[in-house]
């Protein structure tokens, strides 16, 4: 059993995390945010300790060193601005760190992390869960064992509908969640990296408040992509279904079907870091190095091969910015 302690635990995310501390048969020590609703802890760990001052979450792991509640990982699941500074603190505590994704907004961020690994002898462990996907694993040995000479084409598009209130909290702030693409695209583009290799090219050809379109292209594949938070852009059967999100990935034409497994993946994450594997800061730096570089792009239009969803027309800002 190891002690864990949590960062960020009313937020959208910590529920998962929470899960997953439970199902592995660990034990939360205390957990941490500056809000208070944080009810679902009864379900998972009744017992642990909870503030909402950081000093006062800072002194209690402290105080716990050299006794059987000294925490072996500190787990970060706050807004993405903040994910530097808290792994930082969880491996100057003396802990490995569970992060979830995106592990950090810029690729020199991931560099000075690795200097803070080297001076505390503590890991750094990224949650990307799509490698852990049963049939996104089938799909990246399919890939590997064809050994094509041609590229593949692939078609990416999400959409996740997102209310008038994201806008007025972290996710809507650029600077602090680092937009569209980082915030709900990140690890679509760690999976497609991991499946298809080095990144070879990037297009933004659209890029908004609510959306980000564009081309990457692998060392094994041609990507379209189109990543949305606007109900408005979903496809009418979905709308007609009454659904509010929309995943799909074409490989050569052919839909690829993932949409099941989720529930479990955190799980499976926590078990994988704790049997002594896991995805480091290197792993991780590929997909923060693509988001980094769409967020500074300047969008070329409908230039070259888009994807289909790019000229739908674009929308207003809800508050007018």
């Amino acid at each position: 059993m190891k002690n864990l302690a949590l960062i960020g635990a009313a937020g959208f995310i910590a529920p998962r995390h929470l899960k997953a501390m439970k199902d592995t048969g660990n034990n939360l020590i205390a957990a941490y945010d500056v809000f208070d609703s944080v009810g679902i802890m009864d379900s998972f760990f009744p017992e642990s300790s909870f503030f909402t001052e950081f000093e006062l979450f800072d002194r209690h792991l402290s105080k716990n060193k050299g006794t059987d509640k000294e925490v072996d990982y500190v787990s970060v699941c706050t807004p993405n601005y903040l994910h530097d500074a808290h792994i930082r603190y969880g491996l100057r505590l003396g802990a490995n760190v569970i992060c979830e994704k995106p592990i950090v907004l810029n690729p020199w961020n991931i560099d000075a992390l690795m200097n803070v690994e080297k001076e505390t002898g503590h890991k750094v462990y990224n949650v990307l869960q799509l490698r852990l996907h049963s049939a996104i694993k089938a799909l990246k040995e399919r890939i590997d064992s064809e050994g094509r000479d041609t590229k593949y084409d692939v078609d990416l598009t999400y959409i996740t509908s997102r209310g008038n209130w994201y806008y007025t909290t972290w996710k809507g702030d650029v600077k602090r969640s680092g937009g569209v693409a980082t915030n709900i695209g990140v690890h679509f583009y760690d999976m497609l990296s991991w499946i298809f290799g080095k990144v070879q090219q990037n297009v933004v050809h659209v890029s908004s408040h609510d959306r980000v379109s564009g081309y990457l292209e692998f060392e094994k594949a041609r990507v379209r992509y189109f990543l949305s938070i606007n109900y408005d852009t979903l496809p009418e059967e979905v709308k007609l279904a009454g659904k509010r999100t929309y995943r799909s990935m074409t490989i050569e034409g052919s839909e690829f079907e993932f949409s099941d497994g989720f529930t479990e993946l955190h799980t499976e994450t926590y078990k994988d870091i704790l049997s002594g594997n896991g995805f480091g800061l290197k792993e991780a730096r590929t997909a923060i190095e693509i988001v980094h570089d769409i967020r500074h792009a300047e969008p070329q239009g409908l230039k070259g091969d888009y994807h289909p969803f790019a000229k739908l027309e674009l929308a207003s800002h809800p508050f007018g910015w």
